[in-house]
């Protein structure tokens, strides 16, 4: 839980001053340095990705009355709906993030010393 807070924070001060792609550097780096298994870290960033995504993306359709959200759900997945877009913005910022933290957890599984199998000979 704690680490799903830590990228939802990070990432959404990244994305302030960076590109949208920041999200995955900065789960990349928290799923590195406090990941503890594979599945839990591409989970943990998916939810801290989509957690920030989500309440943007409900933001945003609030302030613009869903004019925005409509349009752009027209756009892009040929619906008048604005729900498949509050629900697709997340899953696509949790793919990301998430891959990425498989990616950080996975480099710090490479960099690790190897340990010697102690065992019976052949």
């Amino acid at each position: 839980m704690r680490l799903i807070l830590i990228i939802a924070v990070l990432s959404f001060v990244a994305q302030l001053l960076l590109p949208w792609w920041s999200m995955a550097l900065v789960a990349a780096g928290c799923c590195y340095w406090q990941g503890k298994h594979a599945w839990q870290s591409f989970g943990q960033a998916f939810a801290g990705a989509a957690l920030v995504w989500a309440a943007y993306a409900l933001l945003i359709h609030v302030q613009t009355g869903g004019i925005m959200t409509n349009r752009m759900s027209q756009l892009i997945i040929k619906s008048t709906s604005p729900a498949g877009m509050l629900l697709l913005t997340p899953l696509v910022a949790g793919l990301v993030a998430g891959l990425a933290g498989l990616a950080g957890y996975y480099i710090r599984q490479a960099m690790a010393p190897s340990q010697q199998i102690v065992g019976k000979r052949a």
